[in-house]
């Protein structure tokens, strides 16, 4: 019966989404109405009503009023996205007739803000699709927890539990609701402001807006087949940096400013640190830019900032074709892509705090051998003081994250190399599981719509994998697994009479 209640309180949970995703969906149709593309009229209409459908008989599922375990709100979480991927898919399918591997594929690299695609001819893709991919990453940007935390739920500690399985473990501020509104109108404020400021650059709007809203969101999704080359414009390039930015900063940082707290930003010890792998990086690139591959120093440093901004942000926008570099600043790239942005932001990777931690986390056990068993060494993190317990128990959780994610990346390099022979090199495959695994998107071209099918959908996993950071998977996994093991290795009780009803009929 337990079993059962947590079943359809995760079918709930998916279905409060669901229906709340279905009456934002339609915001496209104002693209369609003004391209007046009326053939995708159907098309595009095949996501809002499957959302709201599936949203409508997901919400019908009884459920009994009781606080669920955080393990559940982490299944409803990784179930969620999943499925929002797999609606998400249908307007590709049939406006554009790509096959449903394909159309999943575009649909998570959208959701998840992640930039690879499937879309060969995105010169000919009609507006309204275009828009599709664009808004998918802009919402997926922010979370699809934006919509649990706006929508009405029975407790504030739910909102809170399914905020901190999309790796945000931030407390914004006490009300949630009225955090999840204050979201909204922050990050649209600065999708406008940005998109102001790009437009200074002498592109349209439309390709500023479209740009504006993906690069914020930390995905890569671009109108062109050519890319960020088919501008050809280093003004666009450099203004594009700071969206980055903006999108790899902590969103709590945001609220502070947003109450007048400006010296916030600069304050920041992950804003200062990720400048300062921003600034690195980009140095240590445009130099070996400059020495391996022989680039003019002018064309050395505008590749190599750009793209190591948009690495280390995990933005898939990219003005270089970074298959033609040599293996060592494609390294750098695979290391600034798997660090990331920050807590907290829109960006993925293994996030910025994961590291510091893990530095001090190291600096503070290796104190620990200089001393005697008896001198407590204490450790302190964020201006915080840790108790030795807390201490090991957050690097261990901190650590494990981490190797979880160097085990998901060599595992898919593994897999991707036995299942599909090409002339991609080693270190290529590798880096391309990391862009996945950390919602990149930046590619070396070896995931394309050309790919085998098995391929395309160990991409797909990394990408819901890396949206998730790994845990609720696992945690789902592991479930399903006891679950079929208690079904299949627990012996049914024999009923012996009335005495074994009474005794089966009281509360555990």
């Amino acid at each position: 019966m337990k079993r059962l209640d947590h079943l359809a309180m995760i079918l709930h949970d998916v279905g409060r989404i669901c229906r709340f995703l279905g009456f934002v969906s339609l915001v496209p149709f104002a693209v369609l109405v003004i391209f007046q593309e009326w053939n995708l009229l159907l098309p595009m209409a095949s996501a809002p009503a499957a959302f709201l459908v599936l949203g409508y008989l997901l919400t019908r599922v009884p459920v009994r009023d009781f606080e669920p375990p955080v393990s559940i709100t982490l299944v409803a979480v990784a179930v969620a996205w999943f499925l929002i991927a797999l609606v998400g898919a249908l307007p590709f399918v049939f406006g554009m007739g790509m096959s449903y591997t394909n159309s999943v594929f575009e649909s998570m690299s959208g959701w998840t803000s992640t930039g690879f695609t499937m879309i060969q001819s995105l010169d000919q893709t009609p507006m309204t699709l275009l828009f599709w991919r664009t808004y998918m990453q802009w919402i997926g940007g922010i979370g699809i927890i934006a919509f649990g935390i706006s929508m009405r739920r029975r407790t504030q500690v739910t909102l809170f539990q399914i905020f901190r399985s999309e790796g945000k473990p931030e407390d914004l501020m006490p009300n949630l609701m009225s955090t999840g509104w204050k979201m909204w109108k922050i990050y649209v404020f600065l999708t406008c402001l940005f998109t102001g400021l790009v437009m200074l650059s002498g592109i349209p709007l439309w390709d500023a807006l479209n740009l504006v809203m993906v690069a914020i969101a930390t995905g890569g999704f671009t109108l062109h087949s050519a890319g960020l080359a088919y501008y050809n414009n280093p003004l666009l390039e450099a203004l594009l940096i700071p969206v980055m930015l903006a999108g790899a900063i902590p969103f709590k940082l945001y609220f502070l400013v947003y109450r007048g707290k400006m010296d916030a930003l600069f304050r920041d010890p992950t804003i200062r640190l990720l400048l300062l792998i921003a600034l690195v990086g980009s140095a240590i690139i445009s130099i070996e830019l400059y020495i391996f591959n022989g680039l003019s120093p002018l064309t050395a440093l505008r590749e190599g900032v750009f793209v190591a901004v948009s690495g280390l942000c995990t933005c898939g926008l990219q003005n270089a074709d970074i298959h033609a570099w040599a293996a060592i600043p494609l390294a750098v790239i695979a290391l600034m892509v798997f660090i990331g942005g920050a807590m907290g932001s829109m960006a993925g990777g293994i996030k910025i705090n994961r590291l510091a931690l893990a530095y001090e986390g190291v600096k503070w056990w290796f104190r620990r051998f200089f001393v005697s068993s008896r001198v407590i060494v204490p450790f302190r993190y964020e201006g915080r003081m840790l108790s030795r317990e807390m201490s090991e128990m957050e690097i261990s959780k901190n650590m494990l994250v981490i190797a979880l994610y160097v085990f998901t990346i060599f595992t898919a390099t593994i897999l991707c190399l036995h299942l599909y022979i090409t002339t991609f090199r080693l270190d290529e495959v590798l880096f391309e599981c990391i862009s996945a695994l950390s919602n990149s998107g930046i590619t070396v071209g070896f995931i394309t719509a050309a790919s085998p099918v098995a391929i395309k959908w160990i991409f797909i996993v990394l990408m819901w994998l890396g949206r998730l950071e790994i845990v609720p998977v696992i945690i789902m996994v592991m479930g399903i697994a006891k679950g079929v093991r208690d079904e299949l290795f627990t012996e049914p009780p024999v009923q012996a009479g009335p005495s074994f009803l009474r005794k089966n009929d009281e509360p555990a």
